[in-house]
């Protein structure tokens, strides 16, 4: 090789301009995607459906939610809990009862199962029963259930669902406008 052309292949190689370096980018922190409501297993029981209402934020969600899992009982519990028209005839307060202590799953009636009773407990269900053995079948379901189901329809025996779960009347009524309130005493 000649030195004229080892000459150029050397000035060949400087005078090519550098690839500009690619700036560096600082990553940006992922946004947080908001929270989506956590899906139930099929046949939930009513506590872990009010729970899961009780956790929205705003009242379409709590709408949205009751109407994904809209169930005969879970339309039964409101009725009897907001119901002016609907005439318990249990006694008000504590309901003397051994709760269930099994795990939440195992070896317990659920209140999809016991709606078919739930008529003996209101005016007009059933007014043949004697007052001693309606609350007897009363405390012997409530003693099937689990403790959060049988809390549950304590609560609404005396019409304070709200005060353990947040789902107002007018959730309600949205959620289930075919709902007829009012004319069943």
């Amino acid at each position: 090789m000649t030195k004229k052309s080892m000459v150029m292949t050397t000035e060949s190689l400087d005078s090519t301009p550098e690839a500009p370096k690619p700036a560096r980018k600082t990553r940006r922190p992922r946004k947080k995607a908001s929270p989506a409501a956590k899906k139930l297993p099929s046949n939930p029981f009513m506590n872990e459906v009010l729970d899961l209402v009780t956790e929205q934020k705003t009242d379409a969600k709590k709408v949205a939610i009751l109407k994904e899992y809209e169930c005969d009982i879970l339309k039964s519990l409101f009725i009897w809990n907001f119901d002016d028209s609907i005439i318990s005839l249990l006694p008000e307060g504590k309901v003397p009862y051994k709760p269930n202590e099994n795990p939440l799953g195992t070896d317990h009636s659920s209140l999809r199962r016991e709606q078919r009773n739930l008529y003996m407990f209101v005016k007009g269900g059933n007014d043949a029963l004697s007052t001693i053995r309606r609350e007897t079948i009363f405390i012997q379901m409530l003693e099937g259930l689990h403790p959060k189901e049988a809390d549950i329809i304590v609560a609404v025996k005396d019409g304070d669902l709200e005060d353990m779960y947040d789902v107002p009347f007018e959730v309600v009524e949205e959620a289930y406008p075919d709902i007829q309130w009012g004319g069943r005493s």
